[in-house]
């Protein structure tokens, strides 16, 4: 189809990953939840700061393995930090409460900020989806000043939204129900909706793009004129 990514050689799911980035954000919380289990299956005292403190080494460790393999497979060491940087964090508030559910009480937290952030965004006319695509492709800001673009991005953040949403109203029972096996699971699989979310992006931004339009990789920046390369 005219103006698709892909005849530029890269689709919306390429420029913004997959799969695996989801899975490898979710493996810190099977270990938690994993550590924690176990040792309350083994000591037979649930509840007890034995496992939490078990739980949150797990999740550190894989942690800080998961970023050495990241690294040594060429992935950008702000990302890598980032992510190591939440999981540390959530290690520390779930020492400092106890309570093995608030190992998830930062995910919660940022998916509720994300909701705000990225509907903000849309509101100012900055969405964020065309934000991340522009720095990854290296465009800047040259995509602001292609009006298809503009909007394209603006409908497919929309959908990241909804995204967030569906997370909390996920998350948020299961926290408040102290359901942490649960929490550890709806973690893992956060990589459904993240996949289904980079997967819908660029249908719903085709729906704001002409029929000519050489897609994401090629802003216009007037009326039927692109601006080829970074």
């Amino acid at each position: 189809m005219p103006g698709e990514p892909e005849a530029s050689g890269q689709s919306l799911t390429d420029i913004l990953g997959g799969r695996k980035g989801a899975l490898d954000a979710g493996v810190p919380a099977v270990a938690f939840v994993t550590a924690w289990a176990v040792c309350n299956a083994v000591t037979g005292r649930p509840g007890a700061a034995t496992g939490v403190l078990y739980g949150a080494a797990a999740a550190v460790v894989t942690g800080v393995v998961l970023a050495v393999f990241r690294l040594v497979r060429g992935t950008r060491p702000a990302g890598v930090v980032l992510s190591l940087l939440g999981v540390v964090v959530a290690a520390l508030v779930v020492l400092r409460t106890g309570r093995a559910a608030d190992f998830f009480l930062l995910q919660i937290a940022s998916n509720a900020a994300s909701v705000l952030l990225w509907v903000a965004s849309i509101t100012i006319r900055w969405p964020l989806l065309g934000v991340i695509v522009g720095l990854i492709l290296r465009q800047r800001t040259r995509w602001r000043h292609d009006p298809d673009l503009l909007r394209g991005y603006a409908r497919a953040s929309w959908i990241w939204v909804a995204q967030y949403v569906l997370r909390l109203a996920l998350f948020i029972p299961l926290y408040l129900a102290d359901q942490v096996i649960a929490l550890g699971i709806a973690r893992a699989l956060t990589w459904v909706p993240t996949v289904a979310c980079i997967a819908l992006s660029w249908p719903a931004m085709r729906t704001a793009l002409p029929e000519d339009h050489p897609g994401v990789r090629y802003p216009r920046s007037g009326p039927g004129e692109s601006v080829h390369g970074p």
